[in-house]
Parts: C-alpha cells; structure tokens; sequence
C-alpha cells in the first residue's frame, strides 16, 4: 500500500512539473495576446474560407509553438479576439504537434529506431488531417448553434468604444475601455499583462491539478502497460485501442511523449501513432480544460471526431505500414 501510495505521487508530481512551464508559458502569451494585439486585429487577417481558414488554424504552432498544457488559455484569448472558432479548435488540436520543438522531440526519440522520419511525417500528417476535419465540423456547428456551444469565458466579445474619463487620471480606466492602439504607460501595460497572465494561471493549475490526480491514480491502481502490451498482442484494433486510452490516462506533455512511445520497441507503430497523435489532442486533464471553455455538446463533438479518426488512421497505418517503410527497417 505504501509503494502505491509512492507511486502515485511520484506521478501527480512528474505530470504537473512537467507541464507548469509550459502552463506559466501558455498564461503569459495569453495575457500579451490580450493586452498587445488590437480587438478584431487577427481576426481580420484570416482568409473567408473556411477550410483555408482552418487550415491556416492547424499550422499557426508553428508561429505559436504551445504544448497541449497552456494551449487552451492561448486559444480562448485568440477566440475572444474574434478569431473564427474553427480556426481556434484547429489551433488547439494541431498547435501541440505540429510545432518544431514537438517535430524535433519525434525525431530525436524514433531517430535510434531507424523510422525518425516516417514517424514525425505520419505525426504531423495525421495531426493536421485530424485537426481539420474536426475543426471544419466545429466551423459547421458553430453556423448553426454560435455562442451557445461557448462558456462566457470564451465567448467573443464586442470591440468597445472607449467613453471620455471622467477625469485626467487615465490610470483610472479599467483595460478594456481604451480604443484599440490606444498608448498607455508602459507599467500599467506590464500590469495588465500579469493580471491577465496570473488568472488564466490559477485557472488553469485547477484542473491541471485534478487531471494530473486521475492520471495518478489509473497509472498505479489501473492496468499495466506490459498487461495492455500482452492483452492486445497480435489484434491491431485492441493496440491501438490499449494506446489510445494510455494516452488519454497518461496526460504526457507533447515535448516529452515521443521518447514514452518510443520506449515500447516491440510495439507496432501504428499503435506508437495513435498514441502520439491521440494524446496532445485529448486526455484527462483536457477534457477538465475544455469545460472552462466549451459546452458539453461541442465537447461531445469534439472528443467522439478525433477518437474515431485517430482510430481509423492508426489501423490504416497498421496495414499500410509495409508500404510506409522499407522491410529491412526496424520497428
């Protein structure tokens, strides 16, 4: 009971330290995206169309290189700025894999193995169509529900016209009152940047906190990974099924996953794939991170889209993998 007991904690404390610069990242980029970047100023540069649109959303990691523990708070800054919520949902979807830090992770891990490159091609290829298709379906319901697939705290908000103050002390206006490009002292805007860096922080460390305890606890009182390992032995289906759920109990950072992966050298890689793409997109601690922003029928959507295409894909890859790779490399 003892040893359970250590386990666990030396689990809780591996997922939050893992994830808290990444989560004290993601706060402070939030908070500059909300005090620097005008109302409706990205918004206006992404295209009409909507697929372009989205496509766009599922490469912006790559300006935006944000793993999936402080991507969430990323994306509700940018959604209330205006920007489209499929472009947004790409973005949160993609943003974890498609970046180079997660690229060159995925390298580094499967480059010994000899499939460095067939691994990081199938990840980032995988991630973007997955990202798409649901972002795209999201687009669709969003035409047709608008806000009330959002909580109020990721609701778009109306630019603000700025009223006269009622004195000189411009100090005295609250943040949202001022025009867009609208100079302010240096140190209020550094003040307003924490205050906005440290909510989103707080907000975020709680359901981190409460995923980071439910991974804890599958990893020691669940089943083994050598159990799942032998129980899906020989089914393709049950493998990539057992990964997936790992990666949904594991809540691994995106920067840290591909070497975990890597580690099952016996495994087939479309079930290392499913794990790696499954993961960044959704896990315990998402799924708490999501209620702070989305419904429960947009997260429904969300969810049941990504699991049965990550699925699909990976047993895709199963078979195809012959085709993927050449026979003498290894595995």
């Amino acid at each position: 009971m003892e040893q359970d007991v250590y386990e666990f904690v030396k689990n809780f404390v591996s997922i939050i330290w893992e994830a808290f610069p990444f989560v004290v990242l993601g706060a402070v980029i939030a908070g500059i995206l909300e005090e620097v970047v005008p109302q409706q100023a990205i918004a206006k540069l992404i295209p009409r169309n909507t697929l372009l649109a989205v496509g766009i959303g599922a490469v912006l990691g790559l300006v935006f290189p944000m793993c999936e523990c402080g991507i969430v708070p990323v994306m509700r800054r940018l959604m209330r700025k205006g920007l489209p919520l499929g472009t947004c949902v790409a973005y949160m979807l993609a943003g974890p894999i498609i970046n180079l830090i997660v690229i060159s992770s995925t390298a580094v891990a499967f480059g010994p193995h000899g499939i460095g490159t067939e691994m990081v091609a199938l990840r980032v290829g995988m991630g973007f169509i997955v990202a798409v298709t649901t972002a795209s379906i999201v687009q669709a319901q969003y035409r047709k529900y608008g806000n009330s697939l959002l909580t109020p705290l990721a609701a778009p908000q109306p630019a603000k016209a700025a009223p006269a103050p009622a004195s000189g002390d411009q100090a005295q206006v609250h943040p949202s009152e001022f025009r867009a490009g609208e100079s302010r002292p240096l140190f209020q805007r550094v003040a307003n940047i924490s205050e906005t860096s440290l909510h989103d922080f707080i907000d975020i460390m709680v359901f981190l906190t409460l995923g980071a305890c439910l991974a804890g606890a599958i990893k020691v009182w669940g089943p083994s990974q050598d159990e799942i390992q032998t129980l899906s032995s020989g089914y393709p289906a049950l493998t990539i099924l057992g990964m997936m759920g790992m990666a949904i109990a594991m809540c691994l950072c995106s920067e840290a996953d591909a070497f975990v992966a890597a580690s099952f050298t016996t495994l087939h890689p479309s079930g290392k794939i499913a794990f790696l793409v499954l993961g960044p997109m959704f896990d315990l601690k998402l799924l708490l991170m999501f209620t702070r922003v989305f419904r429960r029928k947009l997260i429904v959507t969300i969810v049941v889209t990504v699991f049965i295409q990550v699925f699909v894909y990976s047993l895709a890859v199963h078979y195809l993998w012959p085709l993927i790779v050449r026979p003498t490399t290894g595995q």
